[in-house]
């Protein structure tokens, strides 16, 4: 059994990791860059804020490695250097991870950018190669496990589930949707079928991350509970907030008191892994830890 299920099966909360991109952006990365070229350009950044949310108590450290597939990276002209950029995003965080007890890299997927059939022209097996080609670079650089997130279409997570498992049936799978208002994903997806759907898969880290804050991940957690699997872990990573418009910037204003409330509730309702998205930094996932531990 792999440790990250030694621990939860211990009853132990993880703590997940926050925002990447906002503090690139904080750091100077603009709209249009891609964050994943700062794994090489910025290696030295990359590395920091890893320093920075594993000293704060996080047990998983997320690859900067998001836009990783290749048409998210076409866009930015990067279509030539997957395996470089999600291998390096891999080896940055194994690099911090290595120096703590129970750190655990979990390489980073997010949606491939093309819509599945039938809405689009993507199928299966065309997205299951274009996912394929990302998780082998990210094991490659030694992540842990393959944490597949902000997802809206099931077909979707199904292809990105099938890639990770014809490379290693034993490699420890998160995936997470994003739900809105409605309680629903952009693709019609209710939190309690995604929770029975995607354990079918046979993944059993499953939940919710971005939305809009944690009063609505609230309400989507309280769902994910109450449609439970046996044998399925849950995490949350809410949003900080809502951004707002301050000056040129925007600016999440969820502090890390209300993150730490947000925690507080998640752990009554018995979810595995806690942690945040959007607008959250190091600052917030200490809150989640000391609520937590409390």
């Amino acid at each position: 059994m792999h440790k990250i299920f030694e621990l939860l099966e211990s009853g132990e909360t993880l703590i997940g990791d926050g925002a990447m991109g906002t503090l690139l952006q904080d750091k100077g990365l603009t709209d249009g860059g891609a964050p994943e070229l700062w794994n090489i350009d910025h290696s030295d950044v990359i590395e920091e804020i890893f320093e920075e949310y594993a000293a704060a108590g996080a047990n998983f450290l997320t690859t900067n490695s998001f836009g990783g597939t290749r048409p998210r990276l076409e866009m930015h002209g990067l279509a030539d250097r997957v395996e470089e950029l999600n291998k390096a995003s891999s080896a940055i965080a194994k690099k911090v991870a290595k120096k703590y007890q129970n750190i655990f890299v979990m390489g980073d997927v997010g949606p491939s950018g093309e819509l599945m059939e039938p809405m689009g022209t993507l199928t299966i097996d065309s997205a299951k190669e274009l996912f394929t080609e990302q998780i082998k670079a990210l094991l490659a650089g030694g992540a842990d496990g393959i944490l597949i997130e902000t997802m809206s279409d099931l077909s979707e997570v199904q292809a990105a589930v099938l890639a990770v498992q014809e490379i290693d049936k034993e490699i420890p799978i998160m995936v997470m949707m994003s739900f809105d208002t409605n309680l629903r994903t952009m693709m019609g997806v209710k939190p309690a079928q995604a929770v029975s759907e995607i354990s079918k898969m046979g993944v059993k880290i499953i939940g919710a991350n971005c939305g809009r804050g944690t009063d609505e991940i609230s309400v989507i957690a309280k769902e994910l509970s109450e449609n439970r699997v046996e044998g399925v872990y849950l995490i949350t990573q809410s949003n900080a907030g809502l951004p707002k418009l301050v000056g040129a910037d925007f600016v999440y204003d969820g502090t890390p008191e209300e993150i730490a409330k947000y925690a507080s509730e998640m752990k009554g309702l018995g979810i595995n892994v806690i942690g945040a998205c959007c607008g959250s930094t190091p600052v917030h996932i200490a809150a989640i830890k000391a609520a937590v531990n409390s």
